[in-house]
């Protein structure tokens, strides 16, 4: 089973094309986070768990979601990390990770697709974006291959700055810039709900028909990105900027 997490599309189009070239099925985690019950799932294929990469780490809410989660059949495990650069030092978090899940770490990919961050980082405009997602198919490809085989994906040497960024860093960017208060609404607002409902923290809610952030935002950048009246901004920082969402999807 391909097991995704995605805010703005880019860890699914890798899940679905994972997913078609191993003739295995690609489940979001969307709804196992907004029950909150504790999942069990079954795979007699490897587990791929793909998800972005958030301050050089997968999200904090989808470790949580492993751990609370029950994987039955398949005890490979193999990650896929979306990110705007690189994983840091993820590796090693995810080989003790699988240890507290049972699971068998097999390896992480970092796949560097579109910058999504636009609370922070300037984003592509959309051809761009096309040719920078187009030209992971063959890494998608080639970690496919490996996952079929049983081959681990081939280790990435750490070095010292990524634990820096993946230990020291992580915690001070959840602390200090992981927050929901420099949301807010414009008037072109249509109230339509979209960006409630697709938060996978239930971070938003409607307030005479305007979304309103309840402070467990997980930075996604689903609710800015998605709006289809693009009504939505992060204080000034994404003022002018492109809203982005993978604009390829997986056949």
């Amino acid at each position: 089973m391909i097991f995704y997490l995605t805010g703005t599309g880019n860890s699914r189009w890798a899940a679905q094309l994972l997913a078609d070239h191993l003739h295995d099925t690609a489940e979001n985690a969307a709804p196992f986070l907004k029950s909150g019950l504790n999942p069990s799932l079954h795979s007699d294929l490897p587990w791929v768990f793909v998800c972005p990469t958030y301050g050089w780490q997968i999200p904090h809410i989808f470790a949580d979601l492993l751990r609370r989660t029950g994987f039955d059949g398949s005890r490979q495990a193999y990650f896929v990390l979306t990110c705007g650069g690189d994983i840091g030092a993820a590796a090693p978090r995810l080989k003790k990770l699988c240890g507290e899940l049972g699971l068998e770490y097999r390896g992480a990919l970092g796949l560097v697709m579109p910058e999504n961050y636009v609370a922070m980082f300037a984003v592509p405009e959309k051809d761009e974006a096309i040719r920078i997602v187009t030209a992971r198919t063959g890494q998608i490809s080639a970690a496919a291959e490996h996952i079929a085989a049983g081959a681990p994906f081939k280790a990435v040497p750490v070095k010292f700055i990524d634990r820096v960024y993946s230990d020291i860093v992580n915690p001070v960017f959840y602390k200090c810039f992981v927050k929901d208060s420099r949301f807010y609404v414009k008037d072109s607002c249509i109230g339509c709900g979209k960006c409630a409902r697709e938060c996978p923290t239930h971070s938003i809610s409607l307030e005479n028909g305007h979304p309103v952030w309840g402070g467990h935002c997980t930075h996604c950048m689903a609710c800015i990105c998605d709006c289809p009246a693009a009504a939505i901004e992060y204080g000034r920082a994404s003022l002018g900027k492109p809203r982005y969402h993978c604009p390829i999807e997986a056949e």
